[in-house]
């Protein structure tokens, strides 16, 4: 295009300015994201897929552990029904694990954003502490404190706040438990969408409104949504799918469907497809939970 035909197109264009370049279309961006999403394909979408094909099998009738491919909709009708109360309690005991990793992580994090100074590295660093360590070992540690002649125990027996005489192996020390692994998953995005906070802004919230509290929520927990949004979710996600803590630190009876789906898996001949269906019902689950709550409480900034 020459530029007088530029100038025709734009009639507020320079006559003598050179018409723009045509631009190459350049593949740098497809080729980097190349390995990332071969990556997702084989390693996840593939996996899925034998998932819900195993999900839908049938075990040949007097042969364990042997099935058949099939469209077999009674395990997920099973799913549904015979393992309801175990995704109630799932659900129930991540939720709360999420309340209480809410009410902890906040001050924490409000502290480490506007309060700590020089002391904010070190606090840093305590928070993420537990990730030098494996899940299973902390979570077994976990167990110790609250072992029935363990301090925590001991204590609140001496004060006769323990009507049952023990922590361990009751819904209580799952749910500390739950709360004190996935603790670091709240505080982070908490403390990140403080930290970029304008401390002017609050301050001049503080200068409109009568007290803290009104302070507080309408302009410091709306900019932070963003990240009490991903802890949340980064919170409850895990928690409900979990099954180390119920393992662990929880009873005998009324597991969690974590723990459903891993004995199925590997301990009860021929639950594969059960196993599979149970997955995909959690997952199915979860994602209707995410999606009603990211479009309730979402800000511009996730959806």
């Amino acid at each position: 295009m020459t530029a007088l035909a530029h100038a025709a197109v734009d009639p507020g264009a320079d006559p003598a300015a050179p018409a723009p370049r045509a631009t190459k279309r350049s593949w740098t961006a497809y080729v980097l994201l190349l390995p990332g999403a071969l990556w997702l394909g084989v390693f996840f979408l593939l996996p899925l897929v034998q998932l819900a094909s195993v999900s839908l099998q049938s075990r040949y009738p007097g042969f364990p552990g042997y099935y058949y491919r099939d469209v077999n909709l009674d395990n997920y009708a099973s799913a549904l029904t015979d393992y309801a109360p175990h995704f109630a309690r799932s659900f129930l005991y991540a939720g709360l694990a999420t309340l209480l990793a809410f009410v902890v992580a906040y001050p924490l994090a409000y502290a480490m954003a506007f309060k700590a100074g020089r002391w904010r590295n070190l606090m840093m660093i305590c928070v993420i502490a537990p990730f030098f360590t494996s899940f299973i070992l902390r979570t077994f540690a976990w167990s110790q404190i609250l072992a029935d002649e363990g301090w925590v125990a001991g204590t609140l027996n001496f004060l006769h706040l323990l009507p049952g005489g023990n922590i361990i192996n009751t819904p209580v020390a799952v749910i500390a438990g739950l709360t004190y692994n996935f603790l670091p998953f709240m505080v982070l995005p908490i403390y990140a969408s403080l930290e970029r906070a304008d401390p002017r802004v609050i301050e001049a919230g503080g200068d409109l409104y009568a007290n803290g509290f009104t302070t507080f929520r309408t302009v410091t927990l709306p900019m932070s949504m963003p990240g009490v949004l991903a802890g949340t979710l980064l919170t409850f996600i895990p928690a409900a799918g979990d099954f180390v803590n119920m393992e662990l630190l929880g009873p005998q009876r009324g597991k969690m469907v974590g723990n459903v789906i891993n004995d199925q898996f590997l301990a009860i001949p021929g639950g594969y497809p059960v196993a599979a269906a149970l997955s995909f019902t959690l997952m199915a689950a979860i994602l209707v939970m995410v999606f009603l709550y990211v479009r309730r409480f979402g800000t511009e900034e996730l959806v």
